[in-house]
């Protein structure tokens, strides 16, 4: 619990040398070498991370798997994809009614998701190939055994490598000032994962060298289904990111705290991947929809869901908050003026 003290400081007048007893501080050199070691190893440690990131990102462009992002029309795709879920984000940018965030943070933290997805991709065929064959050793479904792996290793994964995205850096900063705050980082970081998933896809699954009507064709269909698919992980990560808000303001319970905001944002993940596979071919035989329409119908019922509930979440942070400044009315104004065009 933070705040507690030693029985032997709670008696201290200021008259007592304590140091090395009940408190500590780096006095000494060999302390101070500890201590500045210790610093440095953390930052050391951060650095690693993200340069491991880097050189997983390079690997799949050496090894051709996003080598075709260098078709300006590949590149337009990707971009193109990336819009519904930039503007979700956006949204929940807009919606945080305390002040605006740096764009810097707002930068690194995308590029921190992009990079990391990396991590997730790794991860995840490293762990489906121990998950898988203990599934089947049971004799499962392979129906169930695939919402199994959706459920406990695909979406564990990514939700974790994006909230690993906010804390790394943003979480640190004194721009991390508000609860609300996390909810806009997962946001960013959500995009950035979600970018570079749809840039996965498209060039998977699109042939520059087929022509160009062809790659306008398949191009398009991809990129349409990854739009769709993009906001999700936006809305995943921005209720773990709002929990790691919340976390950082109450350090007592900032454990279950982030364990609950991850554990939401994994449900809502990883039902999403499970329901996607099967809802859309129930809606298309009931209601006579094409396969396509079927499928835009659940991606907009399933995320307008969550992004609902979300944006009541928001809402009633901005409640309590312009309540909480109704006493202070210059204070009010000058903050909100930063929502003025």
């Amino acid at each position: 619990m933070s705040g507690r003290r030693d029985p032997v400081q709670q008696r201290d007048d200021g008259s007592m040398e304590l140091q090395d007893i009940a408190t500590w501080r780096p006095a000494s050199l060999p302390d101070r070498v500890i201590y500045r070691f210790y610093s440095a190893s953390r930052v050391a440690a951060r650095i690693m991370l993200v340069v491991l990131a880097v050189l997983i990102l390079v690997s799949q462009f050496a090894l051709g798997g996003l080598g075709a992002l260098a078709d300006p029309l590949v590149g337009a795709f990707v971009a193109l994809s990336a819009v519904p879920a930039l503007l979700l984000a956006a949204y929940i940018w807009y919606a945080d009614v305390t002040t605006r965030e740096s764009l810097r943070l707002l930068v690194v933290t995308f590029v921190l998701g992009f990079l990391f997805a990396g991590f997730a991709g790794v991860l995840n065929v490293a762990v489906a190939e121990q998950f898988v064959p203990l599934l089947f050793a049971f004799d499962l479904d392979y129906e169930i055994a695939l919402a199994a792996l959706f459920l406990f290793v695909v979406a564990p994964i990514e939700e974790c490598v994006k909230l690993l995205a906010v804390w790394l850096y943003a979480y640190r900063k004194p721009a991390f000032n508000a609860v609300v705050v996390g909810a806009v980082y997962g946001a960013m970081a959500g995009l950035g994962f979600a970018t570079i998933e749809n840039a996965v896809y498209i060039t998977r699954y699109t042939d520059s060298a087929a022509g160009f009507s062809t790659t306008i064709a398949q191009g398009t269909s991809i990129a349409t289904q990854r739009a769709l698919a993009g906001p999700g992980h936006v809305i995943y990560s921005a209720f773990a990111g709002y929990y790691l808000g919340l976390a950082k303001f109450n350090r007592e319970y900032a454990g279950p705290i982030v364990i609950k905001g991850l554990l939401a944002a994994i449900f809502i993940h990883g039902w999403y991947n499970v329901l996607v596979s099967h809802v859309p071919d129930v809606l298309a035989t009931t209601f006579g929809l094409s396969n396509f329409a079927a499928v835009v119908v659940f991606i907009v019922a399933y995320d307008g869901v969550f992004a609902i509930l979300l944006g009541r979440k928001l809402s009633k942070y901005r409640a309590v908050y312009e309540r909480a400044h109704t006493d202070n009315e210059d204070e009010l104004q000058s903050e909100l003026t930063e929502f003025d065009p």
